[in-house]
């Protein structure tokens, strides 16, 4: 297999396990993984819980991803109303192989209108806002996370973790991704409708 080129968004007051949670398993496999951090600028990024990360690319560069990792966090609030951030998904999502988002980076897809005709999902605390972006969007109120077609999204924070191992067994086979499960002694939710969090944020009826 071709290495991907992993283009992982960051932006001010992103969390920390979105991001950091699937680039753990990515980076399980540095020969099909490619990680890079890209932002607006050069400057380090703050996230939600302090800790700075310093961006590998800006959006300037022109970098070409196949796989592009989109977190959410407390960020995305204002995120969301940055055009500089909307042309830059809108573009990538022309050129990635692979898309995914993690907790509220789905409104971030949504708000740039790549998440148009397809069933996605999100933190199911935040579900009433992030569903606000996008009427277009099938929004899935209990899942783990969900796939259509070539875009993956998770629901919130720890999620994603388990959404990368899904991205994984999709591309390196199912072997892969419960060696990396096994490796990083990580419990896998291998189901995306095992999702308990929509019962308990109130989006479906505890049966």
């Amino acid at each position: 297999m071709k290495t991907m080129k992993v283009g992982a968004l960051i932006f001010p007051g992103f969390e920390l396990l979105d991001l950091f949670g699937p680039l753990e398993m990515f980076g399980m496999y540095p020969e099909n993984f490619d990680i890079r951090l890209v932002a607006e600028t050069g400057d380090p990024v703050t996230s939600s819980q302090k800790p700075v990360s310093l961006p590998d690319h800006t959006f300037a560069d022109g970098e070409r991803f196949d796989l592009l990792l989109v977190p959410g966090g407390k960020g995305t609030r204002q995120a969301v109303n940055q055009p500089v951030i909307m042309e830059w998904l809108q573009k990538q999502s022309e050129i990635a192989r692979l898309i995914t988002s993690v907790c509220t980076g789905s409104a971030l897809l949504a708000q740039a209108g790549i998440l148009d005709g397809r069933k996605a999902t999100t933190n199911k605390n935040a579900f009433k806002w992030v569903s606000g972006f996008g009427t277009e969007v099938q929004w899935i109120r209990q899942a783990r996370w969900v796939q259509d077609g070539n875009i993956y999204t998770s629901s919130g924070v720890s999620a994603g973790t388990d959404m990368s191992l899904a991205v994984i067994a999709d591309v390196l086979g199912m072997d892969k991704a419960l060696q990396a499960a096994d490796w990083t002694e990580y419990f896998w939710n291998e189901d995306p409708g095992n999702d308990p969090f929509a019962v308990k944020a109130g989006l479906v009826p505890d049966r």
